[in-house]
């Protein structure tokens, strides 16, 4: 019998050599009981503080694979997850099928809500034709539109425990949904936006993405065109988007990098530049940051204060 590395050879002795075989059985179960995975039900914070305390000898490995995932299920990584993406439209007939096509690209499970505020155009009967949820937001006459109003709508009819609101003139990748699984595996992550580029060739609007993206990076503000994706739960107690005629959007994620960390995706998504198509891209920009810092101010009416 050959002990350890060396080469010392032991009598056969059949007692002894049952009694260290028994005592290496005993021994090596001990130690593959210690290092075993645990699992334990707890809730996602919890989930969340025992993860970051845990030293580098152990890891705490979460329930076999589920269908679902959320602070109730105590499974606290999101690759299971369902992803709710909500689109607010009116009259977005010309965009909105391109749209969808670039969505259903994404492997990882979704559902599609169109949250539309009384289209004219045939953008609910384009929606139709790709299975989404068509959700009317404007159930008053005259119709009352605005994208607060319709991405709240779509959210209280969302099922899935992420919500990503989508213009319907922004193309995601084909892996923008598995990009969103990967940032929120981190617990600190509440939400975060795409880096974004326009599909124009302009220079200008080259460099106001790259300075978009610093911003984002900086201090986790995102406007709506760069895809705003948030936990369900942090939605929630955010109490979504607040009934804002513009610059909700900004709020929300201002909002939400308070709650926590945010993330910034890059590669990013592409976004229709036809918003600067009638005052170009230079004045429509000094417009943009003009009324922005107006918001920034609170002296834009009914805009809430800093």
């Amino acid at each position: 019998m050959v002990l350890g590395g060396g080469s010392v050879l032991v009598p056969e002795q059949p007692a002894k050599i049952a009694s260290t075989k028994a005592t290496l059985e005993t021994n090596c179960t001990l130690v593959l009981t210690l290092f075993s995975p645990v699992t334990f039900p707890c809730d996602y914070s919890d989930c969340a503080a025992h993860t970051r305390s845990a030293s580098s000898s152990f890891h705490l490995m979460v329930p076999p694979a589920a269908h679902f995932c959320s602070e109730k299920s105590w499974q606290p990584d999101t690759m299971n997850c369902v992803i709710s993406v909500i689109i607010p439209t009116l009259n977005e007939g010309r965009y909105l099928g391109a749209t969808l096509q670039r969505l259903a690209q994404n492997a990882p499970q979704h559902e599609i809500i169109v949250s539309d505020g009384g289209s004219t155009d045939e953008t609910v009967q384009i929606a139709g034709q790709y299975g989404p949820k068509v959700v009317a937001s404007a159930l008053t006459s005259p119709p009352v539109t605005g994208r607060a109003l319709q991405m709240n709508s779509g959210a209280r009819s969302a099922t899935g425990e992420i919500l990503l609101f989508l213009h319907a003139d922004t193309h995601l990748r084909s892996t923008s949904l598995r990009q969103i699984e990967m940032a929120l595996q981190n617990p600190a992550a509440v939400g975060g936006g795409f880096a974004r580029r326009f599909d124009s060739e302009s220079p200008f609007l080259r460099f106001s993405c790259w300075l978009a993206t610093w911003r984002c990076r900086k201090w986790g503000w995102f406007l709506g065109d760069q895809a705003i994706f948030v936990r369900r739960t942090v939605f929630d107690q955010l109490h979504g988007f607040k009934d804002m005629p513009v610059f909700e959007d900004l709020d929300f994620s201002r909002r939400l990098a308070r709650a926590g960390k945010v993330v910034t995706i890059s590669p990013g998504i592409v976004c229709s530049a036809r918003r600067f198509h009638q005052r170009g891209p230079l004045l429509t920009t000094c417009r943009d940051f003009w009324l922005t810092c107006r918001y920034l101010n609170g002296s834009i009416p009914n805009m809430p204060e800093k």
